[in-house]
């Protein structure tokens, strides 16, 4: 740090860490591939799986985002969705939602949060990640 070696504490709020390949604190049967990042979407979009770069070192401390960030607040999200009607649109697309809250799926619509894809090109462009996979729901379980 300012071109100084010295002991640093690394605080990832809103992040996950991100080693490269060949890092030394990486298990042994990661180590080849790097630390696996996982990039959650929302309970109607893909999530993904990344692997952590060299580059993420100096780019960002060894840092990637860890999911797609909401782009409305729970209670903005309350002004625009019901929970059964998001229960019964992804149930149309074949996405199962078990919760015992209303409400709380209404908080959580897909629609309330960022596009997630367009979050993880971001991280591999940047060079904080790479892509590995995409996952999709099947079903989401609300506690």
């Amino acid at each position: 740090m300012d071109g100084r070696l010295r002991p640093l504490y690394v605080h990832r709020k809103g992040a996950t860490r991100a080693f490269g390949p060949g890092h030394p604190d990486l298990p042994d049967a990661l180590r080849s591939a790097g630390q696996p990042v996982l990039i959650g979407g929302s309970m109607g979009t893909g999530s993904y799986v990344l692997a952590g770069t060299g580059e993420s070192e100096g780019l960002a401390l060894s840092s990637a985002c860890h999911g797609a960030g909401r782009s409305m607040s729970r209670h903005e999200a309350l002004k625009h969705w019901y929970g059964r009607q998001v229960v019964d649109e992804l149930a149309t697309r074949g996405i199962l939602v078990r919760s015992p809250s209303s409400r709380g799926v209404a908080e959580e619509a897909p629609g309330a949060y960022k596009d997630v894809t367009a979050v993880v090109d971001a991280a591999d462009r940047a060079g904080l990640a790479r892509k590995v996979a995409r996952l999709a729901p099947l079903i989401c379980v609300k506690g």
